[in-house]
């Protein structure tokens, strides 16, 4: 097969659309993320009040991500959206060890959400540029991520400011997509 007529099956199929959700604890990197996804300018980024939607064209994907404030007072309308989510992308500050406690609260509590059941989880161990980051094992560890067995997980080491990790990320989740639409 020619790369002409790849190019023209390509084309034919027209992209899936994804449903992500982008969620962690305030100032954990979110919205970086999501602008970084999308090539936009990342130098001026103010605190999230309620959500950012932006769509991302990936290996033949549409997709879809809702990146939702994660101040304390908005992390009760998280489930308002999780109906129909794809997979969560779970954002974790690595140089903020003191919080690494509540936002492994955060996240067990939505594993254990019913709407979320079975949905693949990817945790991006962001601030990876900061000489006071935890490596990613260290934060798997921490987090009991071994013991996810309901789901396909994945945790990737990133910086949101540089750009590093987020496509190795993003690759999982479409991957992960893959395999759970056969």
């Amino acid at each position: 097969m020619g790369l002409l007529s790849i190019l023209r099956k390509l084309k034919s199929t027209p992209d899936q659309e994804v449903r992500i959700l982008l969620l962690g604890l305030d100032n954990g990197g979110k919205t970086t993320l999501l602008k970084q996804l999308a090539s936009e300018d990342i130098s001026h980024i103010t605190p999230t009040q309620g959500f950012n939607i932006k769509s991302v064209q990936s290996q033949g994907f549409k997709l879809n991500v809702w990146d939702i404030g994660g101040q304390r007072k908005i992390r009760p309308y998280w489930r308002n959206y999780f109906e129909n989510t794809d997979v969560l992308i779970y954002v974790i500050d690595s140089a903020d060890r003191k919080r690494f406690e509540e936002t492994g609260q955060e996240l067990a509590e939505l594993l254990d959400e019913e709407k979320l059941s079975g949905v693949p989880v990817l945790l991006f161990a962001n601030k990876q540029d900061l000489l006071t980051a935890a490596p990613a094992s260290e934060i798997a560890e921490g987090l009991n991520l071994h013991t996810i067995r309901d789901r396909m997980w994945q945790i990737q080491s990133c910086s949101a400011l540089t750009g590093e990790g987020i496509q190795e990320g993003m690759n999982w989740v479409c991957k992960s997509v893959n395999s759970k639409k056969k």
